[in-house]
């Protein structure tokens, strides 16, 4: 059984493609992770596969990667680890530019010395490697209008140090492959929701403050779009894009589920008011707060190059998938409640 290095595997995306990927037995994924406050063993569902190990460590430890790369031999690599919260790039860069940059490039690193012997030549048993760089659509900055979609061929303009540091990490990645020659596939996705998302995300803040009877604080005037993408498509398309995709391309991964700030929260509520009817109206708590620095206006993505090369389609609407969310958390914080 080959043998798959999934990076962040117990943060929100990484677990929900583990929880997805393991049973099917195709591989032996072996998940490292720091377990910072965004990761978390408890949104594993898998713990007890065969075809599963957990390692606890850093991608910005070099004698670690050298150890597991030289042990296990991977044939593939699913790097999801990141610094992600754009609030905490703002107020400590630090941990972003080390993780999403120097991490990167470890994990680059370490790769093509097991897989290649020199530029463009691969070692002999790993012709068939791949590398799967995910990132995300902040690295392309701001759509100004009402129409207009990030391609794959948007020029980056990143705004926060969260989506500079990715856009480094990006970059880096590209350099490998036109330098070495290097297996590299990036992913560029929209934002994510759904199960195990960390609680300071937005939905999952909406969600926790509404069944609190606390405020629910939104940016500025609250008309910020965001193209909204339910964590299995994107598991899918990651899925798709690395036993698929040509070396060096990007593919934009997005729900085209364009909608505002103001529209999520108050969606959220009317969901919460037919589920909890007794707390109702819980758009009353929503609140709108000083705005983020440097808070992009809107997000989109235009997916159509998976669509049309690889054959990948979300499956879940907006509207279809939030309620699976919701639902999700409220089993969740009942949980907590109850024990």
């Amino acid at each position: 059984m080959k043998t798959v290095l999934v990076t962040g595997g117990a943060g929100f995306i990484g677990s929900n493609f583990l929880n997805l990927f393991v049973p099917k037995k195709e591989y032996h994924f072996v998940n490292l992770d720091k377990l910072t406050y965004a990761g978390d063993l408890n949104n594993l569902e898998i713990s007890d596969h065969d075809n599963y190990t957990f390692i606890e460590g850093d991608i910005c430890d070099v004698k670690l990667l050298e150890d597991l790369f030289s042990k296990y031999k991977f044939e593939k690599v699913i790097h999801f680890a990141a610094e992600s919260h754009v609030d905490n790039s703002i107020t400590n860069p630090d941990a972003f530019i080390k993780t999403n940059i120097t991490g990167t490039f470890n994990l680059l690193h370490q790769a093509y010395s097991l897989w290649m012997e020199s530029p463009f030549k691969f070692r002999k048993g790993f012709e068939n490697t791949r590398f799967l760089h995910v990132s995300t659509d902040e690295v392309y900055g701001t759509l100004e209008d009402d129409e207009s979609l990030f391609t794959e061929e948007t020029p980056y303009a990143p705004n926060s140090p969260y989506s500079a540091s990715k856009a480094s990490s990006d970059m880096i990645a590209r350099s490998y492959f036109h330098t070495y020659g290097f297996p590299v596939i990036t992913t560029n996705c929209s934002n994510n929701y759904g199960p195990h998302q960390h609680d300071e995300k937005l939905i999952p803040t909406i969600i926790r403050k509404a069944i609190q009877k606390k405020a629910i604080p939104i940016y500025g005037d609250g008309k910020n779009v965001r193209d909204w993408l339910y964590v299995d498509d994107h598991c899918k398309g990651i899925n798709i894009a690395i036993h698929k995709g040509e070396f060096g391309e990007t593919y934009n991964i997005g729900g085209k589920n364009e909608r505002q700030n103001i529209y999520i929260a108050t969606k959220i509520c009317d969901i919460l008011d037919e589920l909890r009817p007794e707390q109702a109206p819980h758009k009353e708590l929503i609140d709108y707060v000083t705005d983020r620095p440097g808070h992009d206006f809107r997000y989109a993505i235009d997916a159509s190059k998976i669509e049309s090369e690889l054959g990948w389609k979300a499956d879940e609407t907006f509207e279809t998938g939030i309620k699976k969310t919701i639902k999700w958390y409220l089993d969740k914080y009942n949980q907590l409640v109850n024990s």
